[in-house]
């Protein structure tokens, strides 16, 4: 069964169906992370339903490509696009993502942005039943090295790189960049609690840029000590951290 539910003190709709898929915390903490101008050229890797695009448009008049293997997730972010009368800015192309730089262009974007799947596909792993969830999860139709050599692709030279991931794939991360010609630029650790170990980490890099001078940004914390969103994630959510583009 289908919804629709309202982001951003109601600023965007989304289709959503808890049957198919549903964006989560990553996607809103992603698309707060990523820094656009006014007139980039994004692309949206792994779009799912369309959230991170969705958001990413209420910071930039740039146009946004969002990238979504199945047809499914890809309908529905088509349909919120329209539902939020955004047809002009964003589209919606249903391929695998390791074709778009044959088809949208190499050295095309200004930003990409990723939300990818997790989860190395182990034959041990235990995979949700859902084949959407499964494949949103894990790293069935596409993985980590994949979304890298895409991406580096599709950047123009000194274009930025976005991604939410989970820290125990970090030292993979910092390894495909390398090969890739990404340097890394920011990393931010997301906990779910003060005093828990991080569950996500958000990073930046720069194609063909300087190496070293990473930064480390201060950690954020979602939820309080009574399960309540933090002061922060809640000024996220409701969108005053998503409110115009920050400059690079």
């Amino acid at each position: 069964m289908e919804r629709i539910d309202q982001l951003i003190n109601g600023g965007v709709k989304i289709i959503q169906s808890d049957e198919v898929f549903s964006f989560s915390l990553d996607a809103v903490l992603l698309a707060d992370f990523v820094q656009v101008r006014q007139r980039d050229q994004i692309v949206d890797l792994c779009a799912g339903n369309g959230a991170v695009g969705l958001f990413l448009s209420q910071k930039t008049q740039g146009q946004i490509t969002m990238v979504e293997i199945q047809e499914k997730l890809a309908d529905m972010a088509r349909r919120s696009v329209s539902l939020n009368q955004l047809d002009n800015q964003i589209q919606i192309a249903t391929m695998d993502l390791k074709d778009s730089p044959q088809k949208l262009g190499h050295d095309f974007a200004d930003v990409v942005s990723c939300n990818p799947p997790y989860f190395v596909d182990h034959q041990q792993s235990i995979k949700n039943p859902n084949p959407y969830y499964a494949i949103a999860r894990h790293e069935i139709k596409t993985d980590l090295a994949t979304v890298l050599a895409t991406s580096q692709q599709l950047l123009k030279t000194n274009g930025h790189f976005y991604m939410v991931h989970r820290p125990e794939r970090l030292a993979d991360i910092m390894f495909a960049c390398q090969a890739h010609r990404l340097a890394p630029k920011r990393i931010r650790f997301v906990y779910p609690k003060a005093g828990r170990e991080a569950n996500m980490v958000l990073f930046e890099a720069i194609k063909n840029g300087r190496p070293n001078g990473i930064r480390i940004l201060p950690p954020l914390v979602a939820y309080t000590d009574q399960n309540e969103y933090t002061p922060e994630v809640k000024r996220i959510l409701h969108g005053e951290s998503v409110t115009g583009g920050s400059p690079k």
